[in-house]
């Protein structure tokens, strides 16, 4: 995907003066960077002290390894899935590689690279996901575990084959702040995890091509920061990568004022990207996973080198996980909420491990858990680690004392989310929140009013997911539209308007009227939104505990438009639709389960699954990933007031 002109000009109409400037700096800098490469300081005798604490690997359960291991050993094998596909070729990879589209990015001045055209480059996330260098992480902690030296030299040949190949500034890996920072924190977890390796200082700090790398990617974090309206879930990475960098490798003349500089970044841009609930501005659930892994990770390397950190990252930290705790389901699911591109901070777990259950073991182990969290059953590798170097909250006599919920919060006022628990696991998300975060509400999706039902965590109307980012627009398009939804659409036009695949030019406003969580027989929510002016649009939700039986009323008012109404089910869910009325049925665990749906007589319904011109029925569980789905569209009219009510009832 080339952008055009156009394109170019509404994204500049979104940035402010001082990020006019700033840019237009970072064209000069990367003209001047050209010419030639400053050499990196020499700092022979360097040591690595960051290490774990003795004992702490003892602490990693039995089954957590033993998924640890399999994991690493398909990567011995050269096997690994990234976005859908398959790799084989991971014993001696090529780095520039894309298997999706078969292209190879060119090896030239990183900042001629047109990574955004796939054309030319292929598909982005497929070159940029492996270089992330996550596997290893993976392939280190697996050493770590065992002892087995045949990981640890796995990722020595491979970090410097990477080295060899991607020289500073040469090639796609160098073009983009996200993937250096989660590479610096990459590289500094598998220097601790490599600890008791006999080579781990020689491919480390006793190894010249490997500081060099370490300070240009520091260098160029320092240089190149996300910026004004780019400043979301980007600039945290940058700032951690780079702050764990300059704790974990402080061998350099301006490591000091690196860590400094990205320690204030850190929380600057924690409470940035945070509302005071603790979900995350982007209302994009992924991205508030993201973004904790990668503050909790920021904070062990602080607590492990001594630095101390302002008490707002802990609380921030602390204040997301709770928002995480209340807002999961009763198998731990999260909300699918926004863009998913399947982005971690730190991966050293197997597959197989669930992240949500992780991240809440973590926030138990470093904040404590509070009596209304769900439990949390399964175990990873990743909290005994974090945990070893992370002071817990109550101990660190930096942090204030704070006021956390005495009961589990279901309306988040600031965000606009409203979860909704009924009877048999019955679990409710609505939407009436800001169309995301920034002038550009990157990662939004055109979703006002949308609900998600699930049922003992089965997805039964569902939020059908993201799929893809570059490459594919008219699926971009589709997964981000207001029918790709459960709300409602007039005149065949989204809520807000888009500009781009990144870039929302028009943003509509919502507002929560009625949040009423607190009722023992029915719970009821309502919104409006002024996406399609003159004309408005109002929802009801109440969910009825006695029979089992949410209601969904949308009020259309204003002139004469037409309607259509989309209501996305599951994957695991068999839609028989006759007339007006679909009788769902799905299994969970061995049982049936079943639910009625009676939608609106007034509109003509119509099942669709897995259509692609356009695009219409299909549900994207991971990036890069889609199956079919069952999507029910009902189409009409409506002018003045008009009414439309739908009613899911499930069976006993």
């Amino acid at each position: 995907m080339t952008m055009s002109a156009g394109w170019y000009l509404r994204r500049l109409s979104r940035m402010g003066p001082r990020e006019v400037g700033g840019r237009v700096g970072d064209t000069v800098r990367r003209r001047r960077w050209r010419s030639a490469l400053p050499d990196c300081p020499d700092v022979t005798g360097a040591r690595f002290t960051a290490v774990l604490p003795a004992g702490t690997v003892d602490a990693v359960p039995p089954d957590a390894a033993k998924r640890l291991v399999a994991e690493a050993d398909r990567l011995l094998d050269g096997h690994a899935e990234f976005f859908g596909v398959d790799r084989d070729d991971l014993a001696d990879p090529d780095w520039s590689y894309d298997p999706r589209t078969g292209r190879r990015a060119p090896l030239v001045y990183a900042f001629d690279v047109p990574y955004r055209d796939e054309e030319a480059v292929g598909d982005i996330k497929q070159i940029w996901e492996p270089s992330r260098h996550q596997y290893l992480t993976v392939l280190a902690a697996a050493y770590a575990v065992t002892g087995d030296e045949r990981y640890a030299e796995r990722v020595d040949a491979h970090l410097r084959s990477w080295w060899a190949v991607n020289a500073p500034l040469r090639g796609v890996h160098w073009t983009s702040g996200i993937e250096l920072g989660i590479r610096l924190l990459s590289w500094v977890w598998i220097r601790r995890l490599l600890d008791g390796w006999p080579g781990a200082a020689a491919l480390f700090e006793d190894n010249p091509v490997a500081r060099e790398q370490i300070w240009h990617h520091q260098r160029w974090l320092a240089a190149f920061p996300s910026r004004g309206s780019s400043a979301n879930n980007h600039v945290v990475a940058e700032a951690a990568g780079q702050f764990a960098a300059a704790c974990a490798f402080g061998w350099f003349p301006s490591s000091a004022r690196w860590r400094a500089d990205a320690l204030r970044s850190l929380d600057r841009n924690l409470r940035g990207n945070t509302f005071g609930s603790g979900l995350n501005r982007e209302l994009a659930t992924e991205y508030h996973g993201l973004v904790l892994e990668l503050g909790l990770a920021a904070l062990a390397e602080a607590d492990a080198s001594g630095v101390p950190v302002p008490a707002t990252v802990r609380l921030v930290l602390l204040r997301m996980t709770d928002a995480l705790a209340a807002v999961v389901d009763n198998r731990l699911r999260p909300p699918r909420q926004g863009d998913a591109d399947d982005g971690h901070g730190l991966i050293v777990d197997g597959a197989g491990t669930d992240r949500w259950g992780s991240l809440l073991a973590t926030g138990e182990a470093v904040f404590g858990r509070l009596g209304w969290w769900p439990e949390v059953t399964g175990t990873d590798v990743r909290t005994p680690l974090l945990a070893a170097l992370v002071r817990p909250y109550a101990k660190d006599g930096a942090s204030p004392a704070v006021s956390r919920p005495a009961n589990r919060p279901a309306h988040f006022s600031d965000a606009g989310m409203t979860i909704l628990r009924g009877p048999e696991e019955i679990w409710v998300r609505c939407d009436g929140g800001p169309h995301g975060f920034l002038s550009i509400a990157a990662h939004a999706h055109a979703d006002a009013l949308s609900v998600e039902v699930r049922h003992d965590g089965v997805d039964v109307l569902a939020d059908p997911g993201t799929f893809c980012y570059h490459g594919q627009p008219e699926w971009r398009r589709y997964f981000r539209s207001t029918l790709g939804h459960n709300t409602l659409e007039l005149d065949g036009a989204d809520q807000s308007v888009s500009g781009g695949p990144f870039l929302w030019t028009r943003h509509a406003l919502s507002r929560v009227l009625v949040a009423d969580t607190s009722g023992e027989k029915t719970l009821r929510w309502c919104a409006e939104h002024d996406g399609y002016q003159p004309s408005a649009h109002r929802r009801r939700v109440e969910l009825t505990a006695e029979r089992r039986e949410l209601r969904v009323v949308d009020e259309v008012r204003g002139p004469r438009r037409t309607v259509r109404l989309a209501f996305h089910l599951g994957p695991a869910i068999t839609a028989d639709l006759e007339g007006n009325r679909a009788r769902l049925t799905w299994t969970r665990d061995g049982e049936d389960r079943s639910a009625v749906l009676d939608l609106p007589g007034e509109l003509t319904w119509r099942a669709h699954r897995g259509e692609s011109e356009p695009p219409l029925g299909w549900y994207s569980a991971g990036f890069g990933r889609k199956e079919p789905a069952t999507t029910l569209v009902g189409t009409g009219v409506a002018e003045g007031t008009r009414e439309f009510s739908t009613v899911l009832g499930f069976s006993g």
